[in-house]
């Protein structure tokens, strides 16, 4: 029998200060994108007690008059009021945006990768969604947390929160979950009782599928026993300190760049994106039951320097012959991946929050308007890797 063990991954809400900088720097881009596809963005966001700053390098013939992007940004998430201690109509905006070095663009105009670096791609069969349970649960449970939120269901519930799952491993494979962590901004008037009686009810065992709960599930929820003060008045929030969260929560590797405010001429966002649809096809093609795919690259040069593939063990086939396939049937320069993702429309705010991966594929738009998000997470490339190893 396989050894258990326990396996913990982590999310938060939208309106957690790090993930409003995301979603900041996220809004930036897709609105510059909108007017100008050939945009180049790498923006930075800081958010903390009356303030965002949005800073970086942008090259773009788009006029988009960013500080009305960035209040509407922090409104859409729930930041309207200045009790919370972040208001979007009253807080200060800063603009301190440059452009993007010539000898940076001098290797980008040709085709090449926006810079050096590796990038990983993960997925597992344990989930349909083909990711690790523990963070598609998280995930889960903070969606949950807004949604309650904003229909108006807890209206003590306030926009900054975290959850946290661990589950029980045999070997590879999920048996169930054996601990539960919930953190919520909430006003000062709700009881900690009344809190935590409906987060257990409404939020938890209304997430946690029924297979996964045991008869004794371990849950703390506020542990503290109060979460008023929140958001960036809690806590100063800034762009790219949750690439964990947006990626596996931990299973798996990560190259270490972030993805949010940078357009698909930088490697670090759009090859992990194309890491992930090559893993996804593969496990989905049933040629392993995971596998973790590593892209490198070199600034300035098309062709990624290297392809590893690594099924753990679980392959149908030799992890080689996989690669020789992945070479065989994705094109994995810049180039070729955002003409295969198509990613150079306003499509990025939607993986600001709850992860850039296990989403669903959404067109949204008509005619030529029409964009997808999520691309990524097709699994156009299975049968065609399957005919590549002869399956």
């Amino acid at each position: 029998m396989a050894e258990r063990h326990l396996f913990t991954s982590e999310s938060v809400t939208e309106g957690h200060p790090d993930k409003i900088a995301d979603q900041i720097s996220d809004a930036v881009l897709d609105a510059l994108l909108e007017q100008d596809s050939a945009a180049r963005v790498a923006c930075e966001t800081l958010v903390t007690t009356g303030l965002a700053v949005i800073a970086g390098e942008i090259t773009t013939s788009a006029y988009v008059h960013l500080p009305d992007v960035v209040r509407a940004t922090i409104a859409d998430i729930g930041y309207t009021d200045a009790r919370m201690g972040f208001d979007s109509h009253t807080c200060a905006v800063m603009s301190t945006i440059d452009k993007q070095s010539p000898d940076i663009a001098q290797g980008v105009d040709t085709g090449g990768a926006g810079d050096q670096g590796m990038m990983f791609g993960y997925a597992t069969d344990e989930t349909p969604e083909f990711m690790p349970l523990p963070i598609q649960l998280a995930h889960a449970l903070t969606r949950s947390l807004s949604a309650r939120r904003k229909s108006g269901d807890l209206p003590w519930l306030r926009p900054d929160g975290k959850a946290q799952v661990s589950v029980v491993y045999e070997g590879h494979r999920p048996l169930y979950v054996d601990t539960v962590v919930v953190s919520t901004q909430h006003d000062d008037a709700v009881s900690t009782a009344k809190l935590r009686k409906a987060i257990l009810a409404d939020v938890i065992h209304d997430t946690i599928p029924e297979e996964y709960r045991p008869k004794r599930l371990t849950t703390h929820i506020n542990p503290t026993g109060r979460f008023v003060i929140g958001g960036p008045q809690g806590d100063a929030g800034l762009t790219g300190r949750k690439i964990i969260v947006d990626t596996y929560g931990g299973m798996g590797r990560h190259g270490g760049g972030a993805f949010s405010g940078k357009d698909p001429s930088k490697v670090d966002r759009s090859a992990a994106y194309a890491a992930r649809w090559v893993a996804k096809n593969i496990v989905a093609a049933k040629l392993a039951q995971r596998c973790e795919v590593q892209l490198a690259y070199a600034i300035g040069v098309a062709e990624p320097v290297s392809v590893f593939v690594d099924t753990f063990g679980t392959g149908v086939v030799g992890d080689r012959q996989v690669e020789e396939a992945v070479r065989s049937e994705f094109d994995l320069t810049p180039r070729g991946i955002i003409t295969a993702l198509d990613l150079r429309k306003p499509i990025y705010r939607a993986t600001a929050a709850y992860g850039h991966f296990g989403r669903t594929p959404e067109t949204i738009g008509r005619g030529r308007g029409a964009r997808t998000l999520f691309t990524w997470e097709r699994t156009d490339r299975a049968r065609a890797l399957r005919r590549a190893v002869g399956a």
